[in-house]
């Protein structure tokens, strides 16, 4: 579990709305704390994991997200889940994922 009182958090967006808005791709990407993060909108809740695939670096946000809250990498497939950035395909690679918090004045990733 993720000590949330030692991260230093990174407003990304004024509100899910901004993230939504993109019509049926409820991704983005940004740029928080010098890394590259793709925020996910899924199933009513927001998500945050490293752009990249841990793999060969595939962009994440070109990838899809399934039924069940796992992204896949558009490279080869590999699939990972939201929560908590675990493999699920069998590869053994793990996704950093990071805590996301939604308040009246933004949404906010803890680095």
């Amino acid at each position: 579990m993720i000590d949330q009182k030692n991260l230093r958090w990174i407003k990304v967006a004024e509100s899910t709305a901004e993230i939504t808005q993109r019509g049926e791709r409820t991704m983005m990407e940004v740029r928080v704390g010098g890394k590259e993060i793709c925020i996910i909108y899924h199933q009513e809740k927001l998500f945050a994991c490293t752009a990249n695939c841990p793999h060969a670096g595939g962009k994440l946000i070109n990838g899809s997200v399934d039924a069940a809250g796992n992204i896949a990498c558009p490279l080869h497939r590999y699939r990972f889940q939201l929560k908590n950035g675990f493999n699920c395909s069998g590869e053994g690679y793990h996704l950093k994922t990071y805590p996301v918090n939604e308040t009246e004045e933004g949404v906010f990733i803890g680095i």
